[in-house]
């Protein structure tokens, strides 16, 4: 009876034995054997290949960013227009005007040669002035000669007396007339520089619109809802030395991440490993026509890259468009030389 019912139980054994004939190895069994390692490592080594591999994914969305600043890195020089005669002016279509501007932008004299005049990083003209001024009685209140007057009904200064000039719409040709401006040797200093050329380098912070930035010599100022600039008399009496020849070196739009260090290193090793480069940098453009103008047209796009861990970098990026022309010909010299950056932003941000 055991033994009867220990044969039946042999029915529900999972692991059965083969017979000796399915034991035999055969070299086409081998083949087989090998085919299929092989395809199974393959298959093993391209996923895991996919797997580390780093995808670039770009995508087109709406840019709804309101109320952003951008800022515009540059280092541009002139090598045969002096300091005095470049000045940086940005406008732009909601109607900001910033006329002028020192407090970001350092001008940099540079000797004919090329080389930087040592202790030239400030404005030497305007020290000399607040030494002037200095001097001066507390009391002292000096004539405009006839232009329209500041708020304090005073010029103190050959500046202040040449900007009541222009704000009066008069042409400011004769400074050696002016008291102010023969005790602070402005125009033997003017003269003393008229060989020398200028770097320009610093940054410009602006809104995120289209808008227009001057480096053009003398004072941007409003009038009749067009831009009038003042040309200083220098150059149209020095035998036409000065013309906007100039090299760009460096022209880039920041976002605020670039004012963090570790975001902005690894937004620019993203950039260089992109190929995502400065398209104006090394620029050079040369004439000898004193009146001559250079508009650069630049269309920036914001660009965000997304790290692997999630980490959102934002940057930025343009293309670039030139025109240039002699402003002398078909009778409009009136037209102010220069270099004129004109930008406008893509709605169609990057990723």
């Amino acid at each position: 009876m055991a033994k009867g019912f220990l044969a039946n139980l042999k029915g529900v054994d999972a692991f059965g034995k083969t017979t000796d004939d399915v034991k035999i190895k055969t070299r086409t069994g081998a083949f087989l054997t090998l085919v299929s390692a092989a395809i199974i490592l393959s298959f093993t080594l391209m996923e895991f290949i996919d797997y580390r591999r780093i995808y670039t994914d770009t995508s087109l969305l709406v840019d709804r960013s309101r109320g952003e600043k951008l800022s515009m890195r540059m280092n541009v020089t002139f090598p045969r227009v002096p300091c005095y005669l470049v000045s940086v002016d940005v406008m732009d279509i909601s109607g900001e005007t910033q006329r002028d501007i020192s407090h970001s932008v350092r001008k940099m004299r540079l000797d004919p040669s090329g080389k930087e005049i040592h202790g030239s990083r400030s404005t030497s003209l305007k020290n000399e002035v607040e030494k002037y001024t200095e001097d001066q009685p507390s009391d002292y209140c000096g004539s405009c000669y006839g232009g329209l007057e500041p708020a304090s009904g005073c010029c103190n200064t050959c500046e202040e007396v040449r900007t009541a000039y222009i704000n009066k719409g008069w042409s400011f040709s004769n400074p050696d007339t002016i008291e102010q401006c023969k005790k602070e040797g402005w125009a033997s200093k003017l003269k003393e520089q008229a060989n020398e050329g200028c770097s320009v380098v610093g940054r410009v912070r602006v809104n995120k619109v289209s808008g227009n930035i001057h480096l053009s010599p003398g004072r941007s100022f409003q009038s009749s809802a067009r831009d009038v600039y003042e040309l200083v008399p220098y150059l149209r009496d020095d035998g036409s030395k000065h013309d906007y020849s100039h090299t760009i070196h460096e022209l880039t739009f920041e976002n605020d991440d670039d004012y963090n260090y570790r975001k902005a290193r690894i937004t620019k090793e993203i950039r260089t490993r992109l190929g995502l480069d400065d398209p104006l940098r090394g620029t050079t453009r040369t004439t000898a026509k004193p009146q001559y103008m250079y508009q650069y047209f630049l269309k920036v796009v914001s660009t965000h890259f997304k790290t692997m861990d999630g980490q959102l970098l934002k940057s930025h990026q343009y293309s670039a468009t030139h025109f240039e022309r002699d402003v002398a010909e078909g009778g409009r010299g009136d037209t102010p030389q220069g270099v004129y950056l004109q930008h406008g932003v893509s709605g169609v941000p990057g990723m």
